[in-house]
Formats: structure tokens, C-alpha cells, sequence
């Protein structure tokens, strides 16, 4: 898959979440939100009003430091295309 159209299908996964008007579980949004800081390169420290919710979303993004930004892209494809693939 050419860069191109590893940033095509990035962005159809985010615009699918986006226009996903049902609630998604707490865990799939931790790992969405890590690969997507990643993917996007966005290091803005969390800012909820939650320290808790802060502390959560910290970890999710420690836990996904040591991959590329293009690799963060392919797992967040992959989470958003097995969720809709496997909801009920």
C-alpha cells in the first residue's frame, strides 16, 4: 500500500467513526484515540476535566510510543474495520 492511499483509507476510517452516531465502549475509544494521536503526530497532553479519564488516555498513548506513524494508521484502520465488521 502506496502512502497515498494508506492516508486514503485512514481518513475513510476516521470519517466512519465521525459518523458513527452510537455509542462505542470505553476501550475501543482509548486505543482509537492512541493510534490516532500517533497517526496524526498530535503530542497535546490530554485534557479532559477527568484526571482519571487523563490518566487513562495517558497510558493509551504510552502504550503505543514505540510504533511509526504510518503503523498507528494501519491499526487504527484495522480496529475501525473489525468493529463494524463484528458489532452486533
Amino acid at each position: 500500500m502506496t502512502s497515498k492511499e494508506l492516508n486514503i483509507e485512514f481518513q475513510d476510517a476516521v470519517d466512519r467513526v465521525n459518523d458513527h452516531t452510537e455509542p462505542f465502549p470505553a476501550d475501543f475509544l482509548l486505543r482509537l484515540y492512541a493510534y490516532f494521536k500517533k497517526a496524526t503526530n498530535n503530542y497535546d497532553q490530554p485534557s479532559s476535566r477527568k484526571p482519571i479519564i487523563n490518566a487513562f488516555k495517558a497510558n493509551a498513548l504510552f502504550q503505543v510510543k514505540d510504533i511509526s506513524k504510518d503503523e498507528a494508521k494501519k491499526e487504527y484502520i484495522n480496529l475501525v474495520t473489525n468493529y463494524f465488521l463484528y458489532r452486533k
